[in-house]
């Protein structure tokens, strides 16, 4: 059994982090990176905290919108928690799909915060995302194996 006290952590994580970043997982797998985003060491463990609130809302609804319209092409039941290997596709594919409909690198250094501005930008808003090619990426987004 763990010694580590889990409800004590999440209580220190959520004073220590004033604006959680929504793309926290694919920031840490290192699929993507953020220039808004800041590391911090808690308790053994990486997170990942967002330094602008704006920056930080408008990745939420990019988030979210990916959960809303990648529900059905991983499989994932309403109302369910999502599995950590279908998150890592929905938000390293996510991203990566973003930027090859903007004509931008989807590499390693996909941006978060500046892809989702540049498709504000190009597109409108985050609902006008043309999210059936970004599906399209996120279905074929293979992540990483894990180290043996």
């Amino acid at each position: 059994m763990s010694g580590y006290n889990e409800d004590a952590y999440r209580e220190a994580r959520q004073s220590a982090i004033a604006l959680a970043c929504p793309f926290e997982r694919a920031l840490l797998s290192r699929c993507v990176v953020c220039f808004k985003a800041k590391k911090l060491l808690l308790a053994e463990r990486e997170v990942i905290s967002c330094t602008e609130e704006r920056a930080c809302s408008l990745c939420q609804a990019f988030h979210e919108s990916l959960h809303d319209n990648a529900r059905f092409a991983l499989h994932v039941e309403p109302h369910q928690p999502w599995p950590f290997g279908k998150e890592i596709r929905a938000q390293c594919g996510g991203v990566r799909g973003l930027a090859e409909t903007l004509a931008k690198d989807a590499g390693m250094t996909a941006d978060v915060a500046l892809l989702v501005n540049e498709g504000i930008l190009k597109y409108g808003e985050i609902g006008r995302f043309p999210y059936s090619e970004i599906m399209r990426a996120i279905v074929h987004y293979e992540p990483r194996p894990r180290r043996t």
